[in-house]
């Protein structure tokens, strides 16, 4: 890619996204910028880790810059984007990386026809495997999509949808690495009540998860055939769901899935006052 892109704000996603592109080759390290609000001695880490750029001047990354990515904590966008207002011209293309701030909603804040896309990575995009979803705002073209959707792969994969569907999408993506760490907490508590070795059971785990992830995405055939098909009449597996079953292991989910994107609108709302 061709684009300069300058990072407002140095965190974690910022980092990771960073690390994906130079990784793969997407953008020039010398056409990635970086600056934050104060944390200076962060800069100096991300330019050392990665060979980029970084700028004490939020104000002159956004000039030397095609495609700014807000990358700073939601809470802080009214105070950023007047910080910044005068300086970002009607042909940037704006990044956001904010939980809770909708495209439409920066597009406010901006008074300018901008293009605006928000992105939702999740922290799988560490290690480069993120489920990402992305949004346009009104003002954003086919060809600045699919720009933003090559820049995303550098930390996994992308999927583009509808703006209103983001709260559920969040639940469903963003927040739902936590809930599966929560289950497989579960089951470390059960291999140690039975005395099984840690460093024996957790591979296990760990390629258990994998081989169902790549079975549902190899496989034709439905979460729920896949179960059955591994679901012998009277065998272990299916008094283990049996006991779920019982337990109200998917109400328990899908309430779940319902509160997060609840408190998703919630968040969108409160940080859009």
């Amino acid at each position: 890619m061709d684009y300069t892109i300058a990072f407002l704000g140095a965190g974690s996603m910022a980092e990771a996204i960073i690390s994906g592109m130079t990784a793969k080759q997407i953008v020039s390290r010398e056409n990635i910028i970086a600056t934050n609000r104060s944390n200076k001695e962060r800069l100096v880490e991300l330019e050392e880790t990665y060979h980029i750029r970084t700028l004490d001047s939020k104000e002159e990354a956004i000039k030397q810059s095609d495609i700014i990515v807000l990358a700073m904590k939601p809470k802080g966008i009214q105070s950023a984007i007047a910080e910044i207002q005068q300086v970002i011209s009607e042909e940037k293309i704006i990044v956001s990386l904010l939980a809770g701030i909708s495209t439409s909603y920066i597009e406010q804040l901006l008074a300018r026809d901008n293009a605006v896309i928000r992105v939702m990575p999740n922290t799988s995009a560490m290690i480069g495997q993120s489920a990402s979803t992305i949004a346009a705002g009104k003002h954003v073209s086919e060809e600045t999509i699919t720009a933003i959707e090559k820049l995303m792969t550098s930390i996994g994969t992308t999927t583009l949808i509808e703006e209103e569907q983001m709260d559920a999408y969040t639940a469903l993506a963003g927040s739902a690495p936590a809930f599966y760490y929560y289950m497989v907490e579960a089951m470390e508590q059960f291999a140690e009540a039975n005395g099984l070795h840690k460093e024996k059971a957790k591979p296990l785990m760990e390629q258990t998860i994998k081989g169902v992830a790549d079975m549902l995405k190899a496989s034709e055939d439905s979460p729920a055939v896949l179960r059955e098909k591994i679901t012998s009449p009277g065998g272990t597996t299916e008094v283990g769901l049996r006991t779920l079953a019982e337990h109200e292991f998917q109400q328990a989910v899908v309430a779940c899935l319902e509160a997060t994107a609840k408190r998703s609108a919630e968040l969108r709302e409160m940080f859009e006052k």
